[in-house]
């Protein structure tokens, strides 16, 4: 069976990081840095990417900080600011690797309602076959169910699975399964690891 890749977004397809929308509304640089460390935390919003409904943790959150309540407002209904564009190279990586018949898919940690506020405006995923996404699952890497999740929609196990990410734990529990597992930290060295695994 030809081996397929499977890319993480996150990081690796699309820069992510909560302070590109937070830095917009918030001008003292001390604030921001305490309100992304205890109210808007990434910490907090990897409850959406594990299921949790947007409508029970933004109330919550707001009960907890009322007094940012409209920037706690703005982390729902301004989420894509959060993503500024693509990571460098990867997009390229993957139109090569669509180019050669490479099975192509998707593993990645994103709230389901995020998702899907965010995914139809991308073209890039129509490059693959099938994307995991870990709110709509319910669970989320690094957990092992979700790796299973994956090899049961890919019809591949182990070594027919390259996989990258840019969480080390969440690379250590794809190789846990025997998976090409590679540390994303560009696309200079994801692409020399996607030729020593025979996929460009």
């Amino acid at each position: 069976m030809q081996k397929a890749a499977v890319f993480d977004v996150g990081r690796v397809l699309y820069n992510w990081n909560l302070r590109h929308l937070f830095e917009k509304l918030i001008a003292d640089p001390e604030e921001l840095d305490w309100f992304l460390s205890n109210v808007i935390t990434e910490g907090w919003h990897f409850q959406h990417d594990r299921g949790e409904a947007l409508d029970v943790m933004v109330p919550a959150r707001i009960a907890e900080f009322p007094q940012y309540e409209a920037l706690i407002l703005a982390y729902r209904s301004r989420f894509n600011e959060t993503i500024p564009g693509p990571v460098k190279g990867t997009h390229a990586l993957v139109e090569r690797l669509a180019a050669k018949g490479a099975p192509l898919y998707c593993l990645t940690n994103f709230g389901e309602e995020f998702w899907e506020g965010f995914r139809p405006s991308k073209p890039i995923f129509d490059r693959f076959v099938d994307i995991v996404v870990s709110g709509t699952e319910q669970v989320a890497k690094p957990d092992p169910r979700i790796y299973e999740i994956t090899e049961e929609r890919t019809g591949r196990t182990g070594a027919q699975l390259f996989f990258t990410d840019d969480s080390a734990a969440n690379v250590e529990a794809a190789r846990a399964r025997g998976w090409d597992a590679h540390l994303f930290t560009d696309a200079a060295a994801l692409e020399k690891q996607l030729i020593a695994s025979g996929l460009l």
